[in-house]
């Protein structure tokens, strides 16, 4: 019999050490092959402790087992999971195709694990440590589990298939030579990608990548203070919801659902920036309670996004900025506070269609969050906003912006242009508050009518001329155009004809802003 033929039947390789030779007949079994002491602080796979040889496996024989090993005993299904296990050497299964279930729990691994371009049914790497993961193209049919792995060299995923989820939860990744701790640039994941309580140290590198369901980063911590961005993911598509909120630590983790009551929650919180350019999220972008921390030239950059909902709930940064350009949301969900001061917001061509405000943010609050966003004067926030407000129903409020618009492009204008918008504010209020026309017109027809009784006025024609009225007389001055036959009768002098010569003025720039005002409402309806 030849030495391959005799593997073939399940013969034992002679070169095998005895714990190697456990874990070849554990995998005939696809039963569990466990080396933990049942001593916490021995069985640490991240702590100090040494394991020796009797714990030790060569990465060589794993690979073996993995792409060419024996076959499964009479009535079992082959399958590799160890725990407590070191395994010494690289994990070298570049382009290969692993069929055997894979399942390492609080493993420890001497060197880097090499999967680029390797396909799996499913691979599961529970609380190992890692020196690195390559997996540059890798394919799973089913799961790939990483959860409380950590990799203090960081993980590559660059244009991975994962069939369904992705997990990454409590996992702690460190940057590689690059300064990247996560490099999934373009991977796809059939389902959802869940990265709860991860922590990340380096630039986490989502670009281009598409998950089918969620991506949950709640409770995950992302830093990258050395660099520009702690998550860069534009155009990143997720078919249903992006969270980073915060997540519940010390109870199991119930994806998708808020931490019950009493429940020690764990904030989302970014150290340096996130770009999110381009992306699309077919249910919402949910930022409940989330902490960013920005040096001056960093920023939130939601720039074009596209999804029904944005959830702007988290708690306002102190530095850098927050920036909308372009992106297109449904129904905004925010909060006063959450949202950054002049200077630090940027809202150029975003659009939304409703507001639903979380908690007081009264109309004076949401002008200086327009105000905010436009360090220079630009009317597109201000009549997206009164527009909005016009489709809920809200009139009121809506004149109310359009006239901040209007004191706010005043100050651009020249001295003249000032000067007359400072007319129309005073007295029609641009045409927002038309019923101030009638209260002037009043208020100058009485201060008239009084000062006219006691003016002396002999007639221009002796012979025919009307009843003096001094009411008519101040209301013939004040109308323009419109002769009421008492203007050209009478004759005034010295002081009086300056009187009548200043409500004429007063007249005439009263007519001309209501038909300005007027003008401006009938174009905007």
């Amino acid at each position: 019999m030849t030495e391959g033929a005799g593997l073939r039947a399940g013969d034992l390789p002679d070169d095998l050490t005895a714990t190697e030779a456990g874990m070849w007949q554990a995998f005939r079994n696809g039963s569990v092959y466990d080396l933990s002491s049942g001593d916490a602080v021995v069985d640490d796979p991240h702590g100090g402790h040494p394991w020796g040889p009797e714990r030790t496996v060569r990465a060589r024989i794993v690979c073996w087992l993995l792409l060419d090993g024996p076959p499964a005993l009479a009535g079992r299904v082959s399958a590799l999971k160890l725990s407590g296990v070191r395994i010494s050497g690289p994990l070298e299964l570049a382009g290969g195709t692993v069929v055997p279930y894979v399942e390492l729990k609080g493993c420890r691994f001497d060197r880097e694990v090499l999967v680029p371009e390797a396909r799996f049914a499913t691979l599961r790497l529970v609380d190992c440590s890692v020196p690195r993961l390559e997996a540059a193209r890798v394919h799973t049919e089913g799961d790939l589990h990483l959860p409380r792995c950590r990799f203090p060299g960081g993980v590559r995923l660059t244009d991975a298939h994962i069939g369904t989820d992705l997990l990454l939860n409590q996992a702690v990744v460190h940057r590689d030579r690059t300064g990247r701790s996560i490099v999934a640039d373009g991977m796809t994941v059939g389902q959802d990608l869940q990265a709860e309580l991860l922590e990340s140290h380096g630039e986490l590198s989502l670009r281009s990548a598409k998950v089918g369901v969620s991506l949950s980063l709640r409770g995950a911590r992302l830093a990258n203070p050395r660099s520009r961005l702690a998550l860069n993911a534009p155009q990143l598509t997720v078919e249903r919801t992006l969270y980073m909120t915060p997540a519940g630590v010390g109870s199991p983790l119930l994806s998708g659902t808020t931490p019950a009551r009493g429940t020690r929650v764990q904030h989302f919180e970014c150290q340096g920036g996130v770009r999110l350019d381009d992306g699309r999220f077919g249910d919402a972008v949910d930022l409940e309670r989330a902490r960013f921390a920005f040096t001056d030239d960093q920023e939130l950059s939601l720039r074009r996004v596209q999804t029904p909902e944005l959830r702007f709930l988290g708690e306002r940064p102190q530095r850098g900025k927050v920036v909308l350009s372009g992106a297109r949301v449904v129904n905004l969900v925010d909060r006063a506070a959450s949202w950054p001061g002049p200077g630090s917001l940027h809202m150029g061509g975003f659009t939304y269609e409703s507001l639903v405000p979380q908690g007081p943010f009264p109309l004076t609050e949401r002008l200086g969050w327009v105000a905010a966003a436009t360090a220079e004067y630009n009317p597109e926030p201000y009549e997206r906003l009164a527009a909005v407000l016009r489709g809920a129903g809200e009139d009121e409020d809506a004149r109310e912006v359009l006239l901040a618009k209007q004191r706010r492009r005043r100050e651009t204008l020249p001295l003249a242009g000032k000067l007359w918008g400072y007319a129309q504010d005073w007295t029609v209020a641009y045409g927002y508050r038309p019923g101030r026309a009638a209260v002037w017109m009043a208020v100058l027809w009485a201060a008239g009518t009084l000062a006219f009784a006691h003016a002396s006025h002999p007639p221009m024609n002796a012979g025919g001329h009307p009843a003096w009225s001094p009411a008519l007389f101040a209301l013939d001055l004040l109308l323009p155009v419109i002769d009421l036959g008492q203007a050209g009768q009478w004759q005034l002098r010295g002081g009086w004809q300056w009187l009548a010569a200043a409500m004429v003025l007063l007249g005439w720039v009263l007519a001309t802003t209501v038909a300005a005002g007027a003008t401006r409402l009938l174009r905007r309806g």
